[in-house]
């Protein structure tokens, strides 16, 4: 079964409120069964646009991935970002050649 990804881009406008979306994330993120492949980090962007901050989060599967997301404790984490950050996500399939 392939892997499922979240590839997310963020401009984080208030820090220290985005350090409680991080917290409020951990819970759900463990119960899906997350493991965080690019969390933040030097970039460059050779291509397009992009944001402040990039992220990729490996689940065991394409469901998992969608679980989570849509789970009533990552919304909840979610409501507290929503606020202070400009994000892009698209969860995806990994490729299980």
């Amino acid at each position: 079964m392939a892997k499922g990804y979240w590839v997310a881009r963020v401009d984080v406008d208030d820090l220290e409120t985005y350090k409680k979306y991080i917290a409020a994330n951990a819970a759900p993120f463990a119960e899906h069964g997350a493991r965080f492949v690019v969390r933040g980090g030097q970039f460059t962007c050779k291509e397009g646009t992009s944001r402040g901050r990039n992220v990729v989060i490996e689940f065991p599967s394409y469901a998992a991935a969608l679980a989570c997301y849509e789970s009533d404790s990552y919304q909840a984490a979610k409501a507290i970002r929503d606020p202070v950050a400009t994000s892009d996500l698209i969860i995806v399939e990994g490729y299980d050649g």
